[in-house]
């Protein structure tokens, strides 16, 4: 954690700490800034744009986000008594970001933490077996598009234009199925342990656990398979062979990452920087208002993290 209370303008501050931050985020995995004084959307934008000037689009989300500026968002909009387990922003994408950035505008009465975990450490203390049953096969994301749970068509693809999503989905190795209604299935298969492209460190890199059905609160989980069957849930993760993630794996994996995961409360105003590859997050239940704004940076592609399984570009 770094203390900026002698900021009295937080975008001067992040241009005269620009390069230290940097270099403390390669170093340690994130880094934390207290006392910034972070007010308003605008400076929060401003004070991202300093430290990486650009910023990406939100591509392939799995929640809706408010758009504040271009390439500046809201945290996802996700029930506020359910956790979002630990995960790496767009792990199952082809091009991802590198480098995640949050601005704390007003922090949650109760609970809310972005945790950390160290993905080289959490790959560490699997299961070797695991491990190697996921590095050969990789895992396997599908995903049930409609108006009514999770982002929408055009909100994951930033278009409602069936040939634009066909392209982009063809374009980034997505097996694609439109359905009656019009709604739209999708699947894709990716590595999950990657190499660090700076420093070569073997990480666990994927959200198979966050994204399984076995993560779903029961009581949600139930519903939606009520409504939309087993094959129309929003999201859920395989082995990459298609075999099914018992609810056991789930659990052991969820364990490890809290095992490994370091907490400290928000507070209005703090900056956060956390590399993606190297550092998962996760955001806890929280009370009252929170307003955390997020921005991807310092894309990076699948292709540089040696991954450990191929990925066919139709």
């Amino acid at each position: 954690m770094l203390l900026a209370e002698s900021a009295t303008d937080p975008v001067v501050w992040v241009v005269q700490h620009r390069e230290a931050l940097r270099a403390t985020v390669t170093e340690h995995g994130s880094v934390l800034v207290r006392g910034l004084g972070l007010r308003d959307a605008a400076g929060a934008a401003a004070a991202f744009r300093v430290l990486s000037p650009h910023l990406m689009a939100d591509k392939e989300s799995f929640a809706p986000r408010q758009t504040y500026a271009v390439g500046v968002y809201s945290s996802s909009k996700w029930p506020q008594n359910q956790p979002m387990c630990m995960h790496h922003e767009l792990s199952y994408a082809l091009e991802l970001p590198g480098l995640m950035l949050f601005a704390c505008l007003d922090a949650p009465d109760h609970g809310g933490v972005t945790g950390l975990a160290d993905s080289a450490a959490v790959l560490d203390a699997l299961p070797r077996r695991l491990v190697k049953r996921f590095e050969r096969h990789g895992w396997l994301l599908t995903r049930t598009y409609n108006d009514e749970i999770g982002a929408s068509v055009a909100e994951a693809f930033g278009t409602d234009d069936r040939a634009a999503v066909e392209r982009y989905c063809r374009a980034n190795a997505i097996a694609f199925e439109w359905q009656p209604d019009g709604g739209l299935r999708t699947r894709q298969r990716r590595s999950a342990v990657v190499r660090h492209p700076v420093t070569g460190r073997r990480c666990w890199f994927n959200q198979i656990a966050f994204l399984n059905e076995w993560t779903i609160a029961p009581e949600i989980r139930e519903y939606l398979v009520d409504v939309y069957g087993p094959e129309g849930l929003p999201f859920n993760t395989f082995f990459g062979n298609g075999d099914p993630i018992d609810a056991d794996v789930v659990q052991l994996l969820n364990t490890v990452y809290d095992n490994h995961t370091v907490r400290e409360p928000w507070q209005a105003g703090d900056l956060m920087l956390v590399d993606n590859i190297r550092t998962a997050h996760s955001r806890e239940p929280f009370e009252g208002s929170r307003e955390v704004l997020v921005a991807m940076t310092d894309p990076v592609q699948l292709s540089d993290c040696s991954p450990t399984i191929e990925v066919t570009i139709k």
